[in-house]
């Protein structure tokens, strides 16, 4: 069946939230086919596509698309794990968005040749290989472009902030807490990047109307990594689809539409697999390169932690401390400056080849089990790569995170963000009411992008008190979101008086 029909037409614009507790039953559903997850369905389509002589395909246009908006351009000033680092070589959200991109491209590649070569699907033709590659590509371009300022601890400071003060807030004498209904707090106590995303690229980004970017539906479920609300997160299923919320209450609608179009429904789409096997990949091993150049570790100390996993290497084709002691000595015997920095920066690119086949093999190996929507792991899990994975993810816990200089740094970030998130949420509690604001709440709220306001407004026609007031304290947080770390920063030091 051709896709064009099974992906639909777009219908009219809806206001409409679903406010009930639908569920999708992922055991009644059906194995998922390419020719639906590679939906080219976007929520506006262009009257001209017929007659159009663009010879481009419709994810090598929301490339295009993405590449040129303010939202891609801001990951240039917003951490990836030193804050407000003044170096040039350290990374960036926006230059590790670019190796998401590239290493998401190289795996499409890589599956979508052993699904071909092996005919692991009959189904599947060398367009679809294509088609993925230029479809996580993107994703990888914007996988983080909803996180907020100062990285992964921006995420924890706005959640925390919520946990505290949600609580607290009254609205015309009644509490804020009760006046939202399960979900709606929830969405807030639960306040996640990989939401923001979705929602950013759907209704934040207002250049010609309410609907964003317009990407297409294959790429927006893609990015998709939790298909569930803030009310199913379940930690304990063993399921990584269950992790964090995927999607805002606000932002439902927009999740039932891509889902139901594509055939993913409740279960994680086959890309999604690839697209966090490529971020994990990407910022696991970076880490350690920056935390080398940084001096928070050293070639000996990477050699010494290699150490502890050798043995379970010897049948694995890639022996890692081996790897890391032949660059080493190559770097010697060329006369390098530093045969330590030859051998750890050389030795990244190395064990990243070798991790790009262990999630190749985790999905074609797995291949029934994700279609069907059954798989709960990471592409990681069960191949050689998930030892190393994990040793590198825990040495730059124990030797960068916990760091003390990186602890002074996320508290100058929490005094930040709890400042912002004050005086923003007080302004904008009766912004858009009968209620009065004074003088300086007024001043606050005009710092905020007309977008968002834009953004505001079209989802609050129509809808309850309760629902336009959680759909103000969603205005704060898509403001705060779209900060970059030096934005923040300058905006807190003018409200403080400081500049």
């Amino acid at each position: 069946m051709p896709i064009t029909v099974l992906c639909g037409k777009p219908g009219g614009r809806t206001h409409v939230f679903p406010w009930s507790d639908r569920k999708n039953d992922v055991k009644n559903m059906e194995r998922m086919e390419w020719s639906r997850l590679l939906c080219e369905k976007r929520e506006r389509e262009s009257g001209s596509r017929r007659r159009s002589t663009d010879l481009r395909s419709e994810f090598e246009k929301d490339y295009h698309r993405i590449i040129g908006s303010a939202s891609f351009r801001r990951l240039q000033d917003k951490t990836q794990v030193f804050p407000l680092d003044k170096s040039d070589f350290i990374r960036t959200r926006l230059t590790h968005s670019l190796e998401v991109a590239s290493l998401g491209k190289s795996l499409g590649q890589n599956i979508g040749e052993n699904i071909l070569k092996y005919r692991k699907d009959p189904g599947f033709t060398p367009k679809m290989r294509e088609d993925i590659s230029h479809i996580l590509e993107c994703a990888g371009l914007i996988h983080d472009i909803g996180n907020p300022p100062f990285g992964h601890f921006g995420e924890d400071a706005i959640r925390e902030w919520f946990e505290k003060n949600l609580p607290r807030l009254s609205f015309f004498g009644k509490s804020v807490s009760g006046m939202l209904n399960e979900q709606m707090r929830q969405d807030f106590l639960h306040f996640e990047g990989n939401a923001q995303a979705l929602r950013l690229v759907t209704r934040l980004h207002y250049l010609v109307d309410e609907y964003g970017m317009n990407l297409t539906y294959a790429l927006l479920n893609t990015i998709i990594k939790y298909p569930v609300p803030s009310t199913g997160i379940d930690i304990g299923s063993g399921n990584i689809k269950d992790k964090k919320m995927g999607y805002y209450l606000a932002d439902e609608s927009t999740f039932r539409k891509v889902t139901e179009a594509t055939g993913a429904g409740s279960r994680r789409h086959p890309l999604t697999f690839i697209l966090e096997a490529a971020d994990d990949l990407a910022y696991k091993t970076a880490d350690i390169e920056d935390a080398f150049v940084k001096g928070f570790i050293s070639y000996y100390t990477l050699e010494k932690e290699l150490a502890a996993i050798e043995d379970k290497y010897q049948d694995a084709g890639f022996r890692p401390l081996e790897k890391l002691r032949q660059l080493y000595e190559r770097g010697r015997k060329k006369g390098v400056n530093s045969p330590e920095s030859y051998a750890v920066k050389n030795w990244i690119i190395s064990a990243q080849g070798f991790l790009i086949s262990c999630a190749t093999y985790g999905f074609t190996s797995n291949y029934d089990a994700i279609m069907e929507g059954t798989f709960g792991a990471d592409l990681f899990s069960g191949t050689f790569g998930a030892l190393l994975m994990d040793l590198l993810g825990d040495m730059a816990y124990r030797r960068v995170f916990t760091s003390r200089a990186i602890y002074e740094m996320e508290l100058s970030e929490s005094s930040i963000l709890d400042y912002l998130m004050d005086r923003l949420v007080h302004a904008v509690l009766y912004y858009d009411t009968e209620g009065k604001m004074d003088s300086t709440d007024i001043r606050v709220v005009s710092f905020i992008s007309d977008n968002y306001k834009n953004a505001y407004r079209l989802q609050a026609e129509g809808k309850s008190e309760a629902e336009k007031l959680y759909l103000r304290l969603l205005l704060v947080t898509d403001y705060v979101c779209g900060m970059t770390d030096n934005y923040a920063k300058r905006l807190y030091q003018q409200m403080n008086g400081l500049i």
